[in-house]
């Protein structure tokens, strides 16, 4: 199967100045990615599992090794999701990211 990333018209930038995390928490946003088979049917989003890899818009005072812009892996049942500005986001605590992409 491929994948293909739903595209967004705002950069989660709009979202981001409307929320502020507390404590150890991090604002994540996030594409739904879009899974195609080789015959080309997509599969529809309630056969998919959650998407796990975001972008960092904002952190708490508490958060140590996460910054904005980190693209990260989250665990996958983790956190508060939430809608602001069509856009899909969570709540994260700093624990419940697994790591850090690099480039």
């Amino acid at each position: 199967m491929t994948t293909e990333t739903k595209e967004k018209k705002s950069s989660g930038a709009a979202a981001a100045s409307k929320f502020q995390p507390l404590g150890d928490r991090v604002f994540i946003t996030y594409t739904e990615e879009m899974e195609r088979t080789a015959g080309g049917i997509y599969v529809p989003d309630s056969a998919k599992e959650k998407p796990q890899r975001g972008v960092v818009r904002g952190v708490g005072k508490d958060v140590k090794n996460l910054k904005v812009g980190d693209q990260v892996l989250f665990d996958k049942y983790s956190g508060s999701k939430l809608r602001v500005d069509d856009e899909d986001c969570l709540i994260l605590k700093e624990e419940d990211v697994l790591g850090i992409f690099t480039s």
